[in-house]
């Protein structure tokens, strides 16, 4: 993958329902070269983002013992986390969990609106930072929709093809990243848990079908190209898309899954917001007939998105061994 700088795609504003033939060629050549982009005019209010950003600034800014009230668990995977690991090595980082809940006129805690994997979310006790992320999350996830069409045409399918494996039951999020100079974790802490490694955020590809990324304008963020790694500049006003092992195996290897990573800084901390765009626990997910070109064979046997997510959420949250990659399914 040869890759000098990150393509920037303009959408118009999404003014049609249905990408237009111009930006599904720019995404689906973006997806099939590089495996990142980046989006402008996008349809998303700057004004609405930067409540998104206040918003994130007011959470991060509390204390350790009041952010630590929302530690998530094992067992919950919503909520606070100092100690995430990648690649079985602890990233220095802090991040706060949120799930979309697919059907927003029940309760959270509804049967419906949770899957064991997730647990429940838990919300910090700040003036509007539950509707302004709650609105974020539907925001984000109407542009991934309009995304997932671009993605599905560019490989020969129609608009919806994918569209019933998200809507209406998906297991979508958003996570606010705080990336600080120095370890969070005091010397007897971090005694206690996996050691940290070299990276802010270790190279790793994600796991589900695409995710948009809200970057501030520190950066640090690399994609790993054939030269090696290549910075994705922040870009006023635009939103990071990187295709995930999903969408890669959808598409048969066609779309590739880009390595990536964050670097530490030594004199400024940093902040991002990825929305990870997911199916339902009850995809299965394979390569799409029409993906699979004259000659060639599937490259992937089936894949069940709970059992694989479950897996990867283990890995992230502790050392339990081997974290599970696409990889592993090829056939």
């Amino acid at each position: 993958m040869t890759l000098d700088a990150v393509p920037i795609i303009n959408l118009g504003g999404r003014a049609n329902a249905i990408p237009e033939a111009d930006v599904v060629s720019q995404v689906a050549g973006a997806a099939e070269r590089f495996g990142f982009f980046q989006v402008v005019n996008h349809g998303i209010p700057e004004a609405h983002l930067d409540e998104v950003w206040s918003a994130t600034r007011a959470f991060f800014s509390q204390d350790a013992a009041t952010k630590r009230q929302l530690n998530r668990t094992k067992e919950n995977s919503r909520g606070y986390y100092d100690r995430e690991l990648t690649k079985n090595k602890r990233d220095l980082k802090e991040v706060l969990d949120l799930a979309q809940v697919p059907f927003p006129d029940l309760p959270e805690d509804h049967p419906d609106n949770h899957h064991p994997v997730d647990g429940l979310n838990q919300w910090p006790e700040l003036a509007g930072f539950r509707s302004t992320l709650t609105r974020h999350l539907h925001d984000c996830y109407d542009l991934s929709l309009w995304l997932l069409s671009a993605f599905t045409i560019g490989l020969g399918e129609a608009p919806n093809h994918l569209r019933g494996a998200f809507d209406p039951l998906h297991t979508s999020f958003v996570r606010l990243n705080h990336y600080p100079v120095d370890d969070l974790l005091d010397e007897a802490e971090a005694a206690d848990v996996t050691p940290l490694g070299d990276m802010a955020l270790h190279h790793h590809t994600d796991a589900g079908a695409l995710t948009l990324l809200l970057q501030d304008e520190v950066g640090g963020l690399q994609v790993q190209s054939a030269e090696g790694w290549v910075d994705v500049e922040p870009t006023p006003g635009a939103i990071v898309v990187n295709t995930g092992d999903m969408m890669q195996v959808w598409s048969n290897d066609r779309y590739q899954a880009a390595l990536h990573r964050v670097l530490p800084r030594t004199n400024r901390t940093r902040s991002s917001l990825p929305y990870f765009f997911n199916p339902s626990y009850q995809t299965d997910y394979e390569p799409l007939p029409g993906s699979v070109v004259a000659g060639d064979t599937p490259h992937y046997r089936s894949i069940n998105w709970g059992d694989f997510r479950q897996a990867r959420a283990d890995g992230d949250f502790a050392d339990y061994g081997t974290e599970v990659q696409i990889s592993q399914f090829r056939q």
